[in-house]
């Protein structure tokens, strides 16, 4: 339990760490404004045409009985939004982190300065289009891992109670792991650290990985507050992959305010 607190902690240093740099902030708004409107577009069609979706999906439901078969495609069409919801905020992360991958590297590089003991940070020393790509094979990789659970809690959703009960805060915490891993995923490959090792990693301390991701989950399902909190979060899982790997931290950069670079001297005016 004592991890599950820790987790949110480091979720929380993040947001203080990103509102004492706010030159940055409106930069890192950009990718989390245009995935919304991706996002925004996608789940407005479901919306209006799931139902047409579930209809053309269940021709043998025509023939049975009122109000049978409108319960049953109505219960199907709230599913089947659900699931896409789900995907969503799972998904959210990983495009987001795609699309502004330049700013994002940028930014955790520079948690990593601020708050290490010596000033430095961990470089990958690959070309960008190079971790680009290494980027998108990886959360296509996370992502259908998520899209399987997403189907497999999807189907346990019809089950009485259960499906309206245990299934939804399950989902959540699994949103929580994989929105963990997206976010992390920025600090530790800029280490080298590849997937596999970062999931096993990641499992060692589920309780702190569940404290960081299950609340930022359960915050991105109201709309608009992923884009206002994202950049506050990778800063925050960058210091959660400080804390997994265990490396040293400086807490005293997290609150002491930023300091600025020192003013050029300037040559004496000549007499």
């Amino acid at each position: 339990m004592r991890d599950l607190g820790a987790g949110f902690g480091q979720l929380l240093k993040g947001q203080r760490w990103m509102a004492r740099h706010g030159r940055s902030y409106g930069f890192g708004l950009l990718p989390g404004l245009i995935a919304l409107v991706l996002y925004a577009a996608a789940l407005t069609s479901l919306a209006l045409w799931g139902e047409d979706a579930v209809t053309w999906a269940t021709p043998f439901a025509d023939g049975w009985d009122s109000p049978w078969a409108g319960l049953f495609r109505g219960f199907l069409t709230a599913g089947l939004f659900a699931l896409g919801l789900l995907l969503a905020v799972i998904t959210f992360t990983a495009v987001t982190l795609l699309i502004g991958q330049p700013f994002y590297e940028s930014l955790s590089e520079r948690v990593d300065r601020d708050v290490s003991p010596d000033g430095t940070a961990p470089v990958s020393g690959l070309p960008p289009w190079r971790e680009l790509w290494i980027s998108a094979r990886d959360s296509l990789r996370v992502l259908v891992r998520a899209a399987v659970w997403g189907v497999l809690l999807f189907a346990l959703g019809f089950l009485p109670f259960v499906g309206q009960t245990a299934v939804p805060v399950i989902g959540l915490f699994v949103t929580g792991f994989f929105l963990t891993e997206e976010l992390t995923a920025v600090a530790l490959q800029r280490r080298g650290v590849e997937l596999r090792e970062r999931l096993a990693l990641l499992r060692s301390r589920r309780m702190l990985v569940w404290g960081f991701g299950t609340p930022l989950a359960l915050a991105f399902l109201v709309p608009f507050v992923a884009v206002f909190l994202m950049p506050g979060a990778v800063a925050g899982a960058t210091l959660l992959a400080r804390d997994l790997l265990g490396e040293d931290t400086d807490e005293g950069a997290l609150t002491s305010p930023p300091q600025s670079p020192p003013p050029s001297e300037s040559p004496a005016p000549a007499r």
